[in-house]
């Protein structure tokens, strides 16, 4: 009998619905390991149909496609143990499960038992919580014998419910914890996923196999940062955050204490960054596109898009066009060129002046007066979405939206104009961290691609003369950041020193440009709480709050 175990993490990419693609990927890498002497090999949570399926799990073909899938990764198994997720249907109900795979059979199934309901999870709507958490009981190639914990993601999470699967499984007397996961990216709930499973081990004093989903579906990212932790809570190994990996790991099985590693420390503007473009790289490649076309404008939230689009597609596929009107500052334009020019990235100038002209002589002629105030400058943004749209029809290239979170919470935005598009890369970030994001590239670039002038310039729409955004971003993007992430009524924030007036007036702005957000592109998620699935609020809303 062997004092360790080989375990191999398959921290991996599918993508929802190609479920033959995964089925022959999980394949090679069973093959792969099975050849190196692995004995454990664990696939991420709903690895077989790709996570999140949505209401693909209502359809019958999708179900018997997934069964099938995973009954031909049973019969190639053989000495190696494969965990892998998949839906499981027993003929009643529908379960997220994972297959228990062996000497060419399916041993058994593993149910979640605790279906998350909250922000972009609708579990309860697809599945039936399990409530058979025993230890699963295996024998390696090794000759070791071992009681699995196996559980899956929110089973994990259960500090502040009273049923607890890894208390059920530890009382049990388990070996081993093994959790398959496919948790979305928030920036830094890694070191809340490893503060989670020190617990168990503090408490169980047991070795714990974390295998977490990588890759953009969507809205959303995953982020790997699968681990293995060690009795004492030392880490064995820690897979890269943002990156698909197959790892081979010895984990010992005798009770000797081995160096300890710490998780690392990821600075949060890179955390940001590297979801951000490894969610449109996703994007892109899981949907048929490869260029992408936005506006360039000289501004701080184009340019952090632009390079997000750069480090995602290569330069040679982003398209930047900048629109100027009479309102346009010559150093906008310039600044746009430059930051075009540092990148690699094609360009082109789109003066908007003859066709702008045009409008108003047609509503002049029509009603007697040209479009003013408001109106005019909506005209503006509205030209510019059309030409860009039309360029994005042209080439079939996807239009990227620029706008950050901190403008669409407070609906300082147009619909059908700067809100046009098919992805909205930075709608999830407030302008403060939009700065840093900026200087954090110059930073790793070791030069200043982000010109210097758009970083310092005062933010303006430059949309008629003399105009500035109406914000005060320092004070105003922290705010918009609490009220929509930390969903703070009134009382709480001003207890938190927040100006009474100043709260009520974000919550207005807040609460009447709902209905510009439910038409603008989906987004893509790094914070708690982001516009999009995660959040569902009425647009026809008279609820105010008491004060």
């Amino acid at each position: 009998m062997s004092d360790k175990l080989k375990i191999a993490l398959a921290q991996l990419n599918p993508t929802v619905g190609a479920m033959q693609a995964s089925a022959e990927q999980a394949l090679q890498v069973m093959q792969e390991m099975d050849a190196s002497g692995a004995d454990l090999l664990v696939f991420p949570e709903m690895f077989i149909p790709g996570y999140p399926p949505q209401d693909l799990i209502l359809e019958d073909h999708f179900i018997s496609e997934n069964m099938k899938m995973v009954n031909r990764l049973a019969q190639a198994s053989g000495e190696m143990l494969t965990l892998i997720g998949a839906i499981h249907y027993d003929g009643v109900d529908t379960y997220n499960a994972v297959a228990v795979l062996q000497h060419g059979k399916l041993l058994q199934w593993v149910h979640k038992s605790l279906l998350p309901t909250y922000d972009v999870f609708d579990e309860w709507r697809y599945f039936k919580p399990g409530r058979d958490n025993e230890p699963v009981i295996i024998t390696f190639r090794s000759g070791s014998t071992l009681r699995l914990g196996i559980h899956i993601c929110e089973d994990l999470w259960d500090e502040d419910i009273d049923y607890k699967i890894c208390d059920i499984l530890g009382d049990s007397g388990v070996d081993l914890f093994v959790n398959l996961s496919a948790s979305p990216f928030v920036s830094n709930k890694y070191k809340e996923r490893s503060r989670l499973i020190s617990s168990k081990i503090e408490k169980y004093h047991k070795p714990f196999i974390y295998v977490n989903l990588v890759g953009g579906q969507d809205q959303l990212v995953f982020d790997g940062m699968s681990m293995v932790v060690d009795q004492f809570g030392g880490y064995l190994h820690v897979c890269p955050q943002f990156e698909s990996s197959v790892c081979l790991i010895d984990l010992p099985l005798s009770p000797t204490a081995v160096s300890v590693k710490s998780i690392p420390d990821i600075p949060k503007a890179t955390q940001v960054f590297n979801g951000l473009v490894l969610g449109v790289h996703d994007y892109f490649r899981k949907t048929g596109h490869s260029k992408a076309v936005l506006g360039l404008s000289g501004g701080i939230d184009s340019a952090v898009t632009a390079v997000i689009a750069v480090e995602a597609l290569g330069p040679e596929n982003v398209l930047g066009i900048a629109m100027p009107s009479k309102y346009s500052s010559d150093h906008s334009v310039s600044d746009a060129q430059a930051l075009a020019e540092n990148l690699g990235m094609r360009y082109l100038s789109v003066p908007i002046c003859t066709v702008f002209e045009g409008f108003q002589e047609t509503f002049s002629s029509t009603f007697g007066n040209p479009l003013e105030g408001l109106p005019e400058e909506n005209l503006q943004a509205r030209i510019r979405g059309n030409i860009l749209m039309s360029i994005s029809n042209r080439d079939g290239s996807l239009l990227l939206t620029t706008g950050n979170k901190t403008e669409i919470a407070l609906g300082y935005c147009t619909l059908y104009g700067d809100m046009s598009g098919g992805l909205a890369v930075i709608s999830d970030i407030g302008k403060r961290m939009v700065y840093a994001l900026a200087d954090y590239y110059n930073q790793i670039k070791g030069r200043e691609l982000i010109p210097q002038n758009t970083i310092t310039k005062v933010p303006s729409a430059e949309l008629r003369d003399n105009q500035v955004d109406p914000f005060d971003y320092e004070v105003v993007a922290p705010l918009v950041n609490s009220i929509i992430e930390q969903q703070s009524d009134i009382e709480k924030l001003v207890a938190k020193g927040w100006d009474r007036e100043l709260v009520e007036e974000l919550l207005q702005k807040v609460r009447l440009n709902e209905y510009k957000r439910q038409q603008m592109p989906p987004g893509i998620r790094v914070t708690s709480k982001a516009f999009g699935i995660g959040r569902r609020m009425p647009i026809v809303n008279h609820y105010r709050q008491n004060h």
